[in-house]
């Protein structure tokens, strides 16, 4: 339960220190009986992932301070609180905590409650055996060790696994709750420039916990160490320890002091990355896990992850006979301008560490099969898919009697398609599902069986997508003995549901529940057959169902309502979404969203504007709160506000984005203009990035709207495709040959098509005022394309308004922003638009000397 956010921000105004600050609360609801216990001041917690019974709860630290009054309920609202007194209070007693705090044990059932002093750390194994509990030091006990303890939760017996260290990371519990395993680092000197940390290992029967791998390990590689950053893990049979090593980098030089010390960034054309790339991952590069194995059977470590085979994937849930890897070692650099790199793929014997290469400049998707046995592997540029088997050692095509697409039917962007992917693999790699753009295949890896359409035909027969939920992640495969759970999507009408598919009964897939509205966060009960979903419209919001499954087909599927997120709409003018149909100027059928006002008179003239960004006719029913927006057009707001909202589906051609965009949003506006009840005098633009761009573009090739609004907009491709996307460090030559903005070609291979396509170079033409929003920190498209745009608009005595949130990246974060630039959007629309007073920032600008003291709302 977070805190009031009324409380946070008063203290926050106050300036209050961190363990001053308002804290979460933790409520447990009683099923049996009703009530609801409410636990103060908690900074975590956690179940067992598969276990029942307990729940562990680690308390903010109390500081010197004396015990405070019994916790008090966070929601007045809440009936039967039971309120905890002073003799039953966690932490009740007056303690000081320097490192850590009370973790509490608290049995969810009928038991006694347990409270463990100084914690920092704990987890769960998965079945809810045992409890893994770090210790602190203290200043007022310097006879207290940081200890490691392994608590049975059967027994109640705590065993000390391990004491006496600097530091200690990723615990690790097998399922059965009886091995441990971590790293730690308690040799080292506190002020060392490198520490250098140690897998340890501890199982019921040892004394404590014993070392297995060091940096002087036999399999570690020289001039390696085991990381300390990495996720250690023990396979599903416990038989192997998979950890993770790193090359030792040189310490810093300390006898260089900081103020002749040079900070230089060199750049190399031979970098895999540029300069920014390196920058933005060098904390992730630092950090890097290569994955190694020590493995029982052997008793030693074997190195299978290396500088050059990253990333690896294991099999079998870590018992694989068979694991595979990647590398695109040596070919990183065309990523720059491709927006991808070319790969090679290993096969990797996990018990020796030797690979063998199984293809060369792979581009693609791979998808392991469950046991390792097989590797299904998609190639974009052949658009097939191919299997290998780790025991014939051959590759081989799969899928080729399927007569339709896999991959993306409707691929607009200069670049190969991707797969739809695939549902999952069947038990015992009998076969692995295939999605096309409709139905689901079952594959059979050795090509012995055609390739079998598990739903009859009739997603492609009536435009409905079959989708598998996945209702277990645990589960690595799929039984042919289970009964499948598929979400469905109606391509024409946008309606989707729930279907289930046997394929032990050889049915087609049964329709349990199909309707008007956005169908999703599928659930199943594990043991009985009862889902929860949600269900929403743009009018009805997200709600939340349980139904019963039905076992025989004379009985129905009646969902039962249980909650709905947003009561209070009630209160609120809202609004209708409906599909909209028109001709492009292309010749092409197309679809758009239209949002009219709840209390909508076909009689009357409307403002409209015009929303996009790509293609958004699939978002019929979806809800959208009316939360201050960070970019885009915040919907029901404005229809709530008597604006019609329009918001048309784009289709590209290569070379021709801009075109495109016109080609769609004009032509839709215009029909939706035809049907009488939008004045085509008040018609306004907005969007964001790709959709602000498009706006850009727009105002430059016709006078029809009144009003503009571009967040993030490209206006100059010329200078924009040879610059950074900082929040990667990636250079954006491939958004402009491969990826969204679809020139499909270098700047010097067709350099009028950059200049066609870049509204800088139209500007003279432009009567729509312009509001561009372009912030000094965005992270994706380089703020001075908005500066570009504003100076040029000014120079050439267009009306035009720039806002630079200060700190602020390619969407805004903070709310007070969000707020902000909610009103002034409102302010902006409803002057050109309804004829409202513009207020001072429109009418005479914010100086300088006035920021931070003025905002310019007023008249």
């Amino acid at each position: 339960i977070k805190p009031w956010y009324k409380d946070t921000r008063e203290a926050k105004i106050k300036k209050k220190k961190a363990e001053e600050m308002p804290k979460d609360s933790l409520g447990v609801l009683q099923f049996s009986d009703g009530s609801t216990k409410l636990f103060a001041r908690v900074k975590s917690y956690k179940m067992p992932e598969k276990g029942t019974g307990w729940a562990a709860i680690l308390f903010e630290k109390e500081e010197d301070k004396k015990k405070k009054d019994s916790v008090k309920a966070v929601n007045k609202d809440l009936s039967d609180v039971a309120v905890f007194n002073d003799a039953d209070e966690p932490g009740g007693t007056e303690k000081t905590r320097e490192e850590g705090a009370d973790l509490l044990l608290k049995s969810l059932q009928q038991g006694n409650d347990i409270t463990f002093a100084n914690v920092t750390d704990y987890l769960f194994n998965k079945t809810g055996k045992s409890l893994l509990i770090e210790t602190s030091t203290s200043k007022k006990d310097s006879t207290l060790k940081p200890t490691v303890y392994l608590f049975d939760l059967q027994t109640a017996i705590s065993k000390k696994v391990f004491e006496g260290f600097n530091d200690v990371k990723g615990f690790a519990i097998d399922e059965e709750g009886t091995q441990v395993a971590f790293v730690a680092e308690r040799d080292s000197s506190t002020k060392a420039l490198q520490k250098f940390y140690k897998l340890w290992y501890y199982k019921n029967g040892l004394d404590s916990a014993v070392l297995l791998a060091d940096k002087n390990t036999n399999g570690i590689r020289n001039g390696w160490t085991v990381n300390e950053n990495n996720l250690v893990s023990f396979s599903k049979s416990g038989q192997r320890l998979m950890f993770g090593t790193q090359l030792i980098l040189p310490p810093k030089d300390t006898l260089i002091p900081d103020i002749d010390r040079v900070n230089v960034d060199i750049w190399n054309y031979k970098d895999d990355y540029l300069q920014p790339q390196q920058l933005k991952r060098k904390d992730q590069d630092e950090k890097r896990n290569f994955l190694a194995v020590w493995d029982w059977d052997n008793k030693k470590v074997t190195q299978l992850g290396n500088e050059w085979i990253n990333p690896i994937y294991p099999t079998n849930e870590g018992d694989g006979e068979h694991f595979y890897g990647a590398s695109d070692s040596g070919m990183r650099a065309a990523s720059q301008w491709q927006g991808f790199t070319v790969k090679r793929i290993f096969h990797i014997d996990p018990s020796t560490g030797s690979t063998t290469e199984i293809l060369k400049n792979f581009k693609g998707n791979v998808f392991p099969s469950s046991t390792g046995k097989y590797l299904l592997m998609f190639d974009e540029k052949q658009q097939k898919y191919f299997v290998y088997n780790a025991f014939t050692k051959s590759i081989a095509t799969v899928a080729a009697g399927i007569k339709y697409p896999l991959y993306d039917e409707e691929n607009d962007v200069p670049d190969d398609a991707n797969p739809y992917g695939i549902a999952d693999w069947m038990e015992q790699d009998k076969g692995v599902m295939i999605y096309d753009r409709y139905d689901i295949w079952m594959v059979d890896p050795e090509n012995k069986k055609a390739p079998l359409n598990l739903t009859g035909g009739l997603g492609r027969k009536n435009h409905v997508q079959y989708r598998m939920v996945d209702l277990d992640k645990d589960e690595k495969f799929t039984s042919y003995a289970e009964t499948i759970y598929l979400k469905t999507f109606d391509e024409d009408d946008k309606s989707s549901g729930i279907a289930t598919l046997s394929m032990r009964q050889k049915q087609l897939p049964q329709q349990l529940l199909q309707v008007p509205a956005n169908v999703s966060g599928i659930v199943k009960a594990k043991y009985n057959d009862v889902i929860l979903y949600t269900k929403e419209t743009y009018k009805d919001p997200t709600s939340l169902y349980v139904a019963d499954i039905p076992t025989t087909t004379a009985q129905s599927f009646n969902g039962k309502w249980l909650a709905t997120l947003n009561p209070q709409q009630s209160q609120y003018n809202w609004g209708t979404a409906e599909i909209f149909k028109w001709t492009a100027y292309t010749g092409k059928l197309t679809e758009g969203i239209l949002y009219k006002p709840e209390n909508f008179d076909p009689t009357k003239k409307y403002p409209m504007i015009v929303y996009m960004y790509e293609r958004n006719s699939q978002t019929l029913y979806n809800y959208q709160a009316p939360a201050p927006t960070p970019s885009r057009l915040n919907i029901p707001f404005f229809v709530s506000r008597g604006y019609i909202v329009f918001v048309p589906d784009v289709w590209y051609k290569t070379g021709y984005p801009g075109k495109s965009a016109y080609d769609y949003i004009v032509s839709g506006t215009r029909a939706v203009v035809k049907k009488g009840f939008v004045d085509s005098t008040k018609l306004g633009l907005q969007g964001q990035s790709w959709g602000g761009y498009q706006i850009a573009y727009l105002i430059t090739r016709t006078n029809l709207y009144a009003a503009a609004w571009a967040g993030a907009p490209v206006a100059n491709m010329t200078s924009a495709y040879g610059g950074i996307r900082w929040g990667t460090g990636l250079n954006r030559q491939f958004q402009y040959e491969k990826t969204q903005s679809r020139i499909g070609a270098t700047l010097w291979e067709k350099p009028e098509l950059y200049i066609e396509n870049s509204p800088l170079f139209h500007l003279p033409k432009v009567k729509t005022p312009l509001v561009i929003m372009a912030n000094d920190a965005d992270d994706a498209v380089p703020w001075y394309q908005g500066i570009e745009l504003f100076t040029a608009l000014r120079r050439l005595g267009k009306p035009v308004w720039m806002l630079n949130y200060n700190g602020e990246a390619h969407n805004l974060m903070e709310r007070k922003n969000r707020k902000d630039i909610s009103i002034r959007e409102q302010q902006y629309f409803d002057w050109l638009l309804k004829g409202e007073k513009p207020p001072r920032w429109i009418t005479g600008g914010v100086p300088a000397i006035l920021k931070g003291k003025e905002m310019g709302f007023g008249e």
